[in-house]
């Protein structure tokens, strides 16, 4: 089935070309990154929404993002939302979802940012697909800054 919003949340994204099926009494929804259809939940509304975003919007190379990214810590096993890759496979961007009813808090930047201390990115972004936030790291002064927008791809590609 293609649904061209179907509409689960409005987010504040621009709508794309949804395609979702049903198994067992559950909907699922394609996610064209990891080439498969997964849970349609609240937060994968907003996941695949804002890739779509990334990919159609703001021109980042589809094969440079993946969703659910394993992570370890010594015997712990994390999950990042999404990790954009730089042409070497460094991660540059990580971003972390929450369900549009989720309001994005501190301990949201607080996952991100534990995730980010293995991955060292550029870039760290959390959206409930209402609200997108987006800060780049400076690790030579210690410290970070919140963007006005999600920047293009273009504009971080050489970082």
């Amino acid at each position: 089935m293609h649904y061209l919003c179907a509409s689960m949340f409005e987010l504040n994204l621009p709508a794309y070309e949804v395609n979702m099926t049903e198994k067992d009494g559950k909907r699922l929804i394609f996610d064209f990154l990891r080439r498969k259809y997964v849970a349609l939940t609240p937060e994968e509304w907003v996941r695949q929404h804002f890739t779509h975003y990334l990919v159609e919007s703001k021109g980042y190379p589809q094969g440079l993002l993946a969703n659910e990214t394993q992570l370890k810590i010594g015997d712990k096993h994390l999950r990042c939302d999404t990790v954009l890759y730089n042409k070497a496979m460094h991660p540059q961007m990580i971003i972390e979802y929450k369900a549009p009813t989720i309001q994005i808090q501190q301990k949201t930047f607080d996952q991100i940012v534990a995730y980010n201390l293995l991955l060292r990115a550029d870039y760290l972004v959390v959206s409930n697909g209402l609200q997108h936030y987006c800060c780049r790291m400076d690790y030579e002064q210690n410290s970070y800054g919140f963007l006005r927008e999600i920047p293009d791809y273009q504009s971080i590609a050489g970082t």
